[in-house]
């Protein structure tokens, strides 16, 4: 093997690469917008306008780069919030009110 021939074991590109989590359903959006008007008044104030937002900046994105990935990824995360408010709940119902924050010191043992 020559100098020439010699490959840098850095710039080897990965054997595989891991595979994108599925796509959503295609009625997902519309779901979400059913849920999101299901839930409660003063969450729907909130989320209805943040969600809109959110699939009205990926679908621009989309359509400039013909990607569906942008308005899968708002999917995929509003259903995360969506799946996980009833533990939010829970957790203020708990005495557990967080809105002020955590001081993260707490958690790592060290003053910041």
């Amino acid at each position: 093997m020559t100098d020439d021939e010699v490959e840098d074991p850095m710039s080897a590109q990965p054997d595989h690469l891991p595979a994108p989590p599925p796509a959503p359903a295609p009625r997902a959006a519309a779901q979400l917008l059913a849920r999101i008007r299901a839930e409660r008044p003063e969450r729907t104030e909130r989320w209805l306008p943040a969600f809109e937002r959110d699939w009205a900046k990926a679908l621009e994105d989309s359509r400039q780069t013909y990607d569906l990935s942008p308005l899968h990824e708002v999917v995929r995360t509003w259903q995360v919030r969506l799946d996980s408010a009833p533990a939010v709940d829970e957790f203020v119902a708990n005495g557990m009110d967080d809105e002020d924050g955590t001081d993260l010191s707490e958690f790592t043992g060290k003053s910041q």
